[in-house]
């Protein structure tokens, strides 16, 4: 037999039967049968006449067979291939057809869904006029959802959805009515519309002064738009700051103990007594004491008893609002943002969390009134700060802490009775507490340079060796010497002189003006001077000396920017702890004219 895959077999010999696997009579049958069921060519029938003209004997007759059947299974892939070419051109053909169709007819409308009254029936909306419109049957209603974009054909059949649209104005939600729908339009000259809800805001919480984006035929609100300013107030995640970490501030710390956890604590001994639990507290006193610090360490404690005293995982929410942030120069914005911050905390307390709301800088928000609103915005904001604050019952809702360095400045309705029932002052550290304060932050785990105890240099070789001083022992005596010198009263410490008004001056040095700011930034300033000659000379074992505790203390007070640069007697007064009535000039030394008298002495000596 021909095989057409191993043509070099075409060249063989005639005579040898083994190339044929099949007797003549079959062959000759499975091609008479071939021949019958097609209909043969004329290249066919010349075959067929010579195999008829050959002997039966005759060996060329095999060949003639074999050819035969080669050419028939060439023609029936020819048509397998014909036939596959056709179907694939009709295949063509008709997508050709349908592209022609798609771009000669008309184009669909788009409209926004706004139910389904019947599974086969949308209620749609297109160009501000709504339709009872047909569904698709190839269409899945499941699948379509309020406020989603539909499409819709000629004759309004709505024949494929787009879901929600990614853009479209937003709105402020002006009031939430009972059913759930959406007042928006409270700008003047604007009008009113009540919105429905889409589908994934049917469950979301919503409040007046929130935005929506809305859809562009003002009918459907679709997503809630978070607003930046909403999300910078809360603080999920309450500091980490134990009263541990608050040094030199007992009395403050015991008298917030006394205000606040106490009748948390033990709600049924308070309410045995009928005492009223206070709303809220002040923190004053000057900058860098440690107001906005006594804030958060009052959170994260407070939750800390909670969860022992309960046995329960109770969570806080810590709301840091700095003063100036709410302030705005468009009329009722501030207003607003007061209300905003009551309800996320009224909102937090409803969900479980104690809410925390610390206002720093309260003066810049809450000062005394004017008689004319020109004068200050605080003629809108303090009322509305006072409504709020009588929503309050007690602490057991929210809890109220105010932060100034300025009470005096303060409108008295906000400190009344009833409202701020407690205020607090932080007071600067004396010697003993900025000794506590230094221990937090010169800690003996840094590096301290290696010093022997004073009468170690009058050994001799012969005797042991001295004694080096342990690191608790180095870090107390530091802390000791520099202390000493912050809170010493000599001519070099001295720092203002405070003029007041019954002819009285007073002196105040380094010390009177300490704060756990300061001694935070000494120890900084201390740790940057050991960096350096570490990073001079790297082989060298070394750490904080006294030299840099010294310097640090001396530059600080000489450069530190939280001193005034000027001798305006308003910015002073922020820093010292005098009644601004009664105080007429602070004049501040000059470090010049101290060097300048110090080198003049030496110049007499």
């Amino acid at each position: 037999m021909y095989d057409k895959k191993n043509p070099k077999a075409a060249g063989a010999n005639p005579d040898r039967y083994d190339l044929f696997t099949e007797d003549d009579e079959e062959v000759e049958e499975e091609l008479t049968s071939e021949e019958e069921e097609m209909n043969s060519g004329y290249s066919l029938q010349l075959i067929h006449h010579l195999i008829a003209e050959t002997p039966p004997e005759d060996r060329r007759r095999r060949w003639l067979l074999e050819l035969r059947r080669a050419i028939l299974s060439d023609e029936g892939e020819f048509r397998e291939r014909i036939h596959a070419i056709q179907q694939e051109a009709l295949r063509i053909h008709a997508e050709m057809e349908a592209q022609i169709e798609k771009l000669t007819s008309p184009a669909n409308r788009i409209g926004t869904l706004l139910g389904l009254p019947k599974d086969d029936i949308a209620r749609v909306i297109v160009g501000g006029s709504e339709y009872y419109a047909n569904l698709d049957t190839e269409l899945d209603p499941e699948t379509l959802k309020k406020g989603f974009s539909v499409l819709l054909n000629d004759a309004f059949v709505v024949v494929g959805e787009l879901g929600y649209n990614d853009a479209g104005p937003i709105a402020k939600i002006a009031d939430v009515i009972p059913d759930g729908r959406l007042r928006i339009g409270q700008e003047p000259n604007a009008q009113t519309v009540i919105l429905e809800r889409s589908a994934d805001l049917t469950d979301v919480k919503l409040k007046p002064g929130d935005e929506v984006r809305v859809d562009s035929n003002y009918r459907v609100a679709l997503e809630h738009i978070a607003t930046k300013e909403t999300d910078a107030y809360a603080l999920e995640a309450v500091p980490n700051i134990p009263w541990s970490k608050v040094g030199g501030l007992d009395e403050t710390i015991q008298r917030i103990k006394d205000t606040i956890e106490l009748p948390i604590l033990h709600p049924e001994l308070f309410s045995r007594f009928q005492y009223s639990a206070p709303k809220g507290f002040l923190l004053h006193g000057p900058p860098g004491c440690g107001k906005t610090l006594i804030g958060k360490a009052t959170a994260y404690n407070l939750t800390q008893q909670l969860q022992r005293e309960s046995g329960e995982d109770v969570e806080s929410c810590f709301l840091h609002i700095k003063g100036p942030e709410i302030l705005n120069m468009w009329l009722g914005e501030s207003e607003r943002k007061v209300r905003e911050i009551f309800q996320i905390a009224r909102e937090k307390k409803e969900d479980g969390k104690l809410a925390f709301v610390f206002i720093d800088e309260a003066e810049s928000i809450l000062g005394t009134r004017r008689a004319l609103r020109s004068h200050s915005i605080s003629n809108t904001l303090v009322p509305m700060f006072c409504a709020e604050m009588d929503g309050i019952e007690s602490l057991q809702d929210v809890v109220i802490i105010l932060a100034t360095n300025r009470p005096d400045l303060i409108d008295p309705a906000i400190l009344r009775p009833g409202r701020i029932d407690r205020k607090i002052k932080v007071t600067r550290p004396d010697a003993d507490a900025a000794k506590d304060i230094f221990r937090i932050y010169f800690t003996p785990e840094l590096p301290i340079a290696s010093e022997v105890t004073p009468d170690a240099e009058t050994e001799t070789a012969g005797e042991t060796p001295p004694e080096v001083i342990p690191p608790e022992k180095a870090v107390e005596d530091l802390i000791a010497q520099v202390v000493d010198e912050m809170f010493r009263e000599d001519e070099d410490n001295k720092f203002l002189e405070v003029s007041l008004r019954s002819g009285r001056r007073d002196i105040l040095y380094r010390g009177h003006l300490c704060s756990g700011a300061i001694i935070e930034s000494i120890v900084q300033r201390a740790k940057e001077s050991a960096l350096k000659r570490a990073i001079q000379d790297p082989e060298k074992e070394g750490g904080i000396s006294r030299a840099d505790l010294l310097d640090a203390l001396a530059a600080e007070f000489r450069e530190s920017e939280i001193f005034p640069p000027t001798e305006a007697t308003e910015d002073w007064l922020k820093l010292l702890d005098y009644d601004p009535a009664n105080v007429v000039k602070v004049t501040p030394f000059k470090t010049e004219k101290r060097e300048r008298r110090k080198a003049s002495n030496s110049r007499v000596i």
